[in-house]
């Protein structure tokens, strides 16, 4: 069952750095067990506001909180695995040294930090490599190290900056399912990614941030707005098809090409079996949405004018 406290709250927000506003007057709210996308351009502020809510920068003003606890508060940082963007981790230890050093920070010398670690290694496909130095670790099996650090304590919510920016294709895909994972056992993620099309595919909801400020958030598909569904169909009638879809506009483009702009996907059965109930025969259908890299380019362009 999903927290009824909020994850994440964020109100009024606004951290300086002398004269450079780095995040201002932000308001945000994250649902727990959900996957939370924070884009922006560089420089938006992104690193700072998470920076703030895991503890390791103050506000100027405005709060912040996570699972109900202020940001930076001992009781926050129970909850929470950071996976900071630059790391660096100690060449010298081992996978495994690595990992059980974090598990009993997190856990205290109790013996499950074994299995824990075994677990991690296991989930994050480093287990062949659990006696390894890290030194020896390429940049990409660096970066699936970091993310099992990150979940070490078993937080509530783990926050993943750039999570997948050094892996190869298969390991970005292992990584989406490890998301997919954690929201499914109840793990709040917040990603914050350059990678639009890994957003895409795996957050439930995101933000937009251009210089400091939150100028969109929201479910993808509502911020996406309306797809546009092309039937391409032979001979048909367009008294017939608009009777029995009355409600429903259409247009009518060069090849036999039917457009509609549709809220969601729902509705496209309906329309298909109108289509064949008018006597038109169906060769091709086509659904396109808007992508969350026009969106991203709108909202940072008009907050640049």
């Amino acid at each position: 069952m999903a927290d009824s406290v909020p994850a994440v709250a964020v109100s009024n927000l606004t951290k300086t750095y002398g004269k450079v506003v780095a995040v201002a007057e932000a308001n945000m709210k994250i649902d727990a067990g959900e996957v939370f996308g924070l884009l922006g351009p560089n420089g938006a502020g992104k690193t700072t506001l998470v920076k703030i809510l895991v503890g390791l920068a103050r506000a100027d003003s405005g709060s912040a909180a996570v699972f109900g606890q202020p940001a930076g508060s001992l009781g926050a940082k129970r909850a929470a695995g950071y996976l900071p963007e630059l790391f660096r981790f100690p060449d010298w230890m081992t996978a495994t040294e690595f990992l059980e050093f974090h598990a009993k920070l997190a856990w205290g010398r109790r013996a499950a930090c074994s299995e824990k670690t075994s677990t991690l290694l296991e989930r994050v496909g480093l287990a062949s490599r659990a006696d390894s130095r890290l030194g020896t670790f390429s940049k990409g099996m660096l970066q699936r190290i970091g993310i099992a650090q990150a979940m070490a304590g078993a937080p509530k919510i783990a926050f993943l900056d750039e999570p997948t920016s050094a892996l190869d294709p298969i390991g970005r895909r292992e990584v989406r399912d490890l998301i997919r994972e954690l929201r499914n056992e109840g793990v709040t993620v917040f990603l914050n990614s350059h990678l639009l099309s890994e957003v895409e595919m795996v957050c439930d909801r995101v933000a937009i941030l251009s210089k400091g400020r939150v100028v969109a958030q929201g479910k993808l598909e509502r911020l996406l707005g309306e797809r546009v569904l092309t039937v391409r169909v032979g001979e048909f009638s367009q008294t017939k098809v608009r009777e029995l879809l009355p409600r429903v506009d259409f247009d009518i483009r060069d090849g036999g090409r039917l457009v509609f702009n549709i809220p969601d996907e729902d509705v496209v059965p309906r329309i298909v079996r109108a289509i064949v109930k008018s006597g038109a025969d169906i060769y091709h259908v086509s659904i396109e949405a808007n992508s969350l890299e026009d969106l991203f380019v709108e909202m940072v362009e008009a907050t640049d004018r």
